[in-house]
């Protein structure tokens, strides 16, 4: 092993969770948001069906990746996944959702004519939102064992 990877190995132990979940979360991110602008953009697919697809194929990659290397989870795969599924759909719906919100009344309310479009911007938003609900959700629900008392 080289003195690089044993280095980065050391960091990463000592790393709390939340930046081990943005790392993976870059991953994902940088997958999703690309099959989302492909889609929305190149295939000229509707904003839910992109969104959908994109974050959808982050998520089982997202469930490994967090399962084993950001939280060390020892929670059944079955009970985990189960659980995993519903907070990323619930984290879809709301971020998504209130991005769009958001999106529209900025773009409405400003004379200001943007760079990106009203549904690329609502992806953006929407992103950031959707990876701090799920973090919340995924070390409290998802991943959480119960402490010996």
């Amino acid at each position: 092993m080289s003195y690089l990877t044993m280095r980065l190995e050391s960091l990463l132990k000592q790393t709390n969770s939340f930046t081990k979940f943005l790392l993976v979360g870059i991953i994902n991110t940088l997958l999703g948001l690309s099959i989302m602008f492909t889609c929305l953009n190149i295939f000229e697919w509707s904003y839910w069906i992109s969104t959908l697809i994109g974050n959808s194929s982050g998520a089982l990659i997202s469930y490994l990746l967090n399962r084993k290397f950001t939280f060390q989870s020892k929670v059944p795969y079955t009970k985990g996944a189960s659980r995993f599924i519903l907070v990323i759909i619930i984290c879809y719906f709301l971020a998504f959702s209130i991005s769009e919100g958001v999106s529209k009344s900025f773009l409405v309310k400003s004379s200001y004519s943007p760079l990106l479009s009203q549904n690329e911007l609502s992806i953006l938003l929407g992103s950031c939102l959707y990876t701090i609900l799920n973090y919340l959700g995924q070390k409290y629900f998802v991943f959480r064992q119960k402490q010996n008392v």
